[in-house]
């Protein structure tokens, strides 16, 4: 475990080494670019998601809560960011963004080895550390696409987007706790995305660029959140792990189709 700990930092460093050398091209307003590259935020900002929601699956499998679901869901899940991951170094040409993509191709490589292992404490402890690493690369490669466009509404794509990823981020720092990994870095975390999901969810509720169907969406989400924040906040109780499962599912659910929708506005 060490030495894959010790690679993926080797890793970090090296490609943090030559991001720092290369610059990004003029942004672009073309319409068909703009409408492009908003397609492939979406695809990267729907990795952050995948990051966390492997990690929460390789949780829950591994103290048999919900097992069935959960492993059917793990490999959905690394099938799609593998999938993901192919088109998004396929359609992306800057040097910045595809040297990152190399790294998160490495990492990727970990992630599905050490997810696919036998469950143990010090295995989900690296799950949950390569998680990270997904997570901030693939934030890394969102934040560099924006940067090659000349629109101000990929914005709101990237937060509805990150709602996503933040819905599952809360199912793994909760089941993770209930794993055995309860030091306060967990806890933190934990309470950090909610509070991070609610400001973001403010914000969303009051974009002036709306569609009746996103209200629609976004007014089932609020109902929803209004009731189970309190449950996920409750990490040190526990006993609550189907609840914070299914209700964080829902919501990343119809957070996708927001996105989605978002998506189509912008084109």
């Amino acid at each position: 475990m060490k030495n894959k700990m010790l690679k993926n930092v080797s890793i970090v460093m090296a490609a943090s080494v030559v991001m720092t050398s290369v610059g990004f091209a003029a942004p672009s307003s073309n319409p068909s670019v703009v409408s492009d590259t908003v397609k492939l935020i979406d695809m990267a900002g729907k990795q952050r998601m995948l990051s966390q929601r492997i990690a929460k699956d390789y949780l829950y499998a591994g103290k048999k809560i919900a097992p069935s679901k959960a492993n059917n869901q793990l490999k959905k899940s690394m099938d799609e960011l593998l999938h993901s991951h192919k088109v998004l170094v396929e359609s992306i040409n800057d040097p910045e963004i595809k040297n990152l993509l190399a790294f998160v191709e490495m990492s990727s490589e970990d992630f599905k080895s050490t997810a696919s292992d036998t469950f143990s404490l010090d295995n989900a402890q690296l799950v949950m550390d390569l998680s990270e690493s997904m997570l901030e690369g693939s934030q890394y490669v969102v934040d560099s696409l924006k940067k090659t466009v000349k629109i101000q509404e990929s914005k709101i794509i990237g937060k509805a987007g990150k709602q996503r990823m933040l819905a599952q981020r809360i199912a793994k720092y909760y089941i993770a706790y209930q794993a055995g990994i309860k030091d306060k870095n967990t806890i933190d975390q934990m309470k950090s995305a909610v509070k991070i999901f609610t400001e973001s969810h403010a914000v969303l509720m009051k974009n002036a660029t709306n569609t009746p169907a996103i209200n629609r969406k976004l007014n089932d989400i609020d109902r929803l959140w209004k009731i189970v924040y309190k449950f996920y906040l409750n990490i040190e109780k526990g006993g609550l792990p189907l609840i914070v499962f299914n209700t964080t599912d829902n919501i990343t659910k119809k957070m996708n189709e927001v996105t989605k929708l978002y998506v189509e506005l912008y084109k």
